[in-house]
C-alpha cells in the first residue's frame, strides 16, 4: 500500500497572519509531496513495500544501508505530525492531562515554553524540536535533519519543524520569531492531549 500525501487539516490560509498559504504552498504542497514520492520509489519492490509510514521509520532509523528511505520516510511522518499540531486560534497555555504533566516536569508553563524555543533556537541547521514521553517523563527533544523521536523509543506529543523551508517566506531569518509565534498563537493542544488517552 503506497504512502499517501495527504490533505492539510484545514485551509492552506487558516493560520495566517502567522504562516502563510504561500508557505503552504511549498511546505505541504512541493515539499512534503517530494517526501511521499521518494518514500514509494524507496520502498518499491522492497519488503517494506506494504508497511505503514511508522514501521519504516523504526525499521530504516539504524540501518545506514536504509538512510535514503529513513530520511523521506521520516520527513513524511515528521510533517504529518506537524501539521497536526497546528490549529487555528492555537497556542498560549493548555488545559487538561497535558498542562497538569507540563507543570509537573517543568515546573510551569513558562519554563517549559522557555526549554521548548530554546531547542528550536539552539538546533544547528536543519531538524526538529520535539515534547516527548520517554516511558513516564515529559521531555524536551530536538533532532537533526529528518530524525524524529521514533527512532529513539520516545512518544511524540508536539513537534516544531526548524527547516528553513518551514519558516523562511515568513519570517526570513528569525527563527526566534517563529517559534514564539509557533507555541503562543498555532499549538494544537487539543490534538496533543488526544495522544494522552
Amino acid at each position: 500500500m503506497p504512502i499517501t500525501h495527504p490533505d492539510l487539516p484545514y485551509a492552506r490560509n487558516a493560520l495566517e497572519p502567522y504562516m502563510s498559504a504561500k508557505t503552504f504552498e511549498f511546505h505541504h504542497g512541493k515539499h512534503l509531496k517530494a517526501y511521499v514520492d521518494n518514500t514509494n520509489k524507496l520502498i518499491a519492490g522492497t519488503q517494506l513495500e506494504n508497511a505503514d509510514l511508522e514501521t519504516i521509520v523504526k525499521e530504516t532509523a539504524k540501518d545506514s544501508s536504509k538512510a535514503g528511505i529513513f530520511n523521506n520516510a521520516a520527513q513524511v511522518w515528521n510533517h504529518i505530525f506537524f501539521f497536526k499540531c497546528m490549529k487555528p486560534n492555537g497556542g498560549g497555555v493548555p488545559s487538561g492531562k497535558i498542562a497538569e504533566m507540563i507543570n509537573a516536569a517543568f515546573g510551569s508553563h513558562q519554563k517549559f515554553v522557555d526549554e521548548f524555543k530554546n531547542a528550536g533556537v539552539t538546533q544547528f541547521g536543519s531538524g526538529w524540536a520535539w515534547l516527548v514521553l520517554d516511558g513516564r517523563q515529559l521531555k524536551v527533544f530536538k533532532t537533526p535533519n529528518a530524525e524524529n523521536p521514533l527512532a529513539h523509543g520516545l512518544k511524540p506529543l508536539l513537534g516544531v519543524d526548524v527547516w528553513e523551508h518551514s519558516y523562511y517566506l515568513d519570517y526570513q531569518n528569525r527563527r526566534p520569531d517563529y517559534l514564539a509565534a509557533f507555541v503562543d498563537k498555532l499549538i494544537n493542544w487539543d490534538f496533543v492531549n488526544s495522544l494522552l488517552t
